[in-house]
C-alpha cells in the first residue's frame, strides 16, 4: 500500500485567505482541490509538500456566472461531474461537456476538479511509478535525476500533456484567471501550458487558477474526440478538439486545431488550418488538413499503445473532427 507523506493541512475560507497562507508558507506549500492529481503524486514521492491547502470550503470557486451570449465564467473548483450537468454548458459548450464527461470515472469526475484537470501534472510511463521503482533505474530529470529515459540523449523531459479539458479550452479561445499576492493576470488558455515536460505550466506555485472564462458564442462550434484504450478511466493518448466559425454559406472563417496527448503541451496544427481558411469543407479538403495535421503530432513511446500508432491516428481524428462539425 503507498501511504501519503507527513504533511500540515490548511483549510481556508476565501480565496484572500488561501492567498494568504500560500504567501505565509512559500515553497513548501501547494493548493489541492479534488486531490485526483496530487494525492497520488504524493504517494509515490513526486511531490512532496510540506503543507496542502485545500480549497474545498471556497464557496467563490464553484460558481457559473454569466450567459453564453455573452460568455460563461467557471469557478476553477466546479467538480468534473458539475461541469458536466450544466445544461448551459451541455447546450452552448459542448465540446467542454464532452471533454470533462471523458475523464476517468463518475467517481473521480465527483470529486476531481475542472481547473485540476487543466493543471495536470506531465504523465510518463518512467515518471509515474513508485519511488523504489524510479530508484531502482537511477529516476528522471522530471523528479531526482538527470536523465530523460525516454530520449536518453536529449537534453529536456519529454512527458506528456494528458489533460483533456486544456486542448478544449484552447481551441475555442477560453482564459483564466491567476491570483497571488503579487496581484491577478488573465491570460488565454494557449498561454498557459509550454513545451516541457517539467516546467509546463506558464503559473508560478504560488498563483492560483480562479476562474476560467469561457468565449462568447457568435457562431462557433466545437468538438473533442479522445483516444484511450478502455472505455473509461483511462488518460488520453491523444486528444483531438476543433472549433470551427463557418460562414452561412459554409465556408471556413475562422478555425482551431489542437492536438494533446502526442506532445508536452496542447499542439496546434497551424498549417491545417490554413488549409482549410476561406475554403468549404468536401472529403478533399479534409484528407488535405488532416494529413497537416499529422505532421506537428511528436509521440514517443513513453505512454499506452505503439507511438508510431498514435501519430498516425492523428490523421483520422482530425478528419472524423472536422466532418462532424461540417455534418458530412
Amino acid at each position: 500500500m503507498l501511504r501519503l507523506p507527513k504533511f500540515r493541512y490548511l483549510q481556508p475560507d476565501s480565496i484572500g485567505a488561501a492567498i494568504r497562507m500560500m504567501a505565509d508558507n512559500g515553497p513548501d506549500a501547494m493548493f489541492v482541490a479534488g486531490g485526483t492529481d496530487l494525492y497520488p503524486n504524493m504517494k509515490r514521492r513526486q511531490q512532496t509538500p510540506k503543507v496542502v491547502i485545500g480549497l474545498a470550503q471556497i464557496n467563490d470557486l464553484r460558481t457559473t456566472k454569466g450567459q453564453p451570449k455573452d460568455g460563461l465564467v467557471l469557478g476553477a473548483n466546479l467538480t468534473l461531474s458539475e461541469v458536466t450537468g450544466d445544461s448551459r454548458i451541455r447546450h452552448a459548450y459542448p465540446a467542454v461537456a464532452r471533454a470533462a464527461e471523458l475523464i476517468s470515472t463518475p467517481l473521480l469526475r465527483n470529486m476531481g476538479s475542472i481547473g485540476g484537470n487543466l493543471l495536470l501534472d506531465t504523465r510518463c510511463n518512467y515518471y509515474d511509478q513508485n519511488y523504489e521503482w524510479r530508484k531502482a533505474i537511477h529516476f528522471c530529470m522530471k523528479k531526482d535525476g538527470d536523465i530523460c529515459w525516454v530520449a536518453p540523449s536529449s537534453p529536456r523531459c519529454w512527458a506528456v500533456q494528458s489533460s483533456d479539458c486544456a486542448p478544449v479550452m484552447v481551441a475555442i479561445g477560453a482564459k483564466v484567471k491567476l491570483v497571488s499576492s503579487s496581484g491577478e493576470r488573465m491570460i488565454p488558455a494557449a498561454e498557459l501550458y509550454n513545451d516541457d515536460g517539467i516546467r509546463h505550466l506558464n503559473k508560478r506555485p504560488d498563483e492560483l487558477l480562479t476562474e476560467i472564462h469561457l468565449p462568447a458564442v457568435n457562431g462557433w462550434r466545437a468538438t473533442y474526440w479522445k483516444l484511450r484504450r478502455r472505455g473509461s478511466f483511462d488518460f488520453p493518448v491523444l486528444g483531438v478538439a476543433v472549433s470551427l466559425k463557418l460562414s452561412k454559406d459554409k465556408t471556413v472563417e475562422d478555425s482551431k486545431i489542437i492536438l494533446g496527448g502526442v506532445g508536452s503541451y496542447p499542439i496546434e496544427a497551424a498549417t491545417a488550418e490554413k488549409i482549410i481558411a476561406g475554403k468549404k469543407l468536401t472529403e478533399e479538403i479534409i484528407r488535405e488538413a488532416a494529413q497537416a495535421a499529422y505532421q506537428p503530432a511528436k509521440p514517443l513511446d513513453n505512454t499506452d499503445f505503439a507511438m508510431t500508432w498514435r501519430k498516425e491516428m492523428a490523421r483520422y481524428y482530425v478528419a472524423g473532427t472536422l466532418r462532424e462539425l461540417a455534418k458530412l
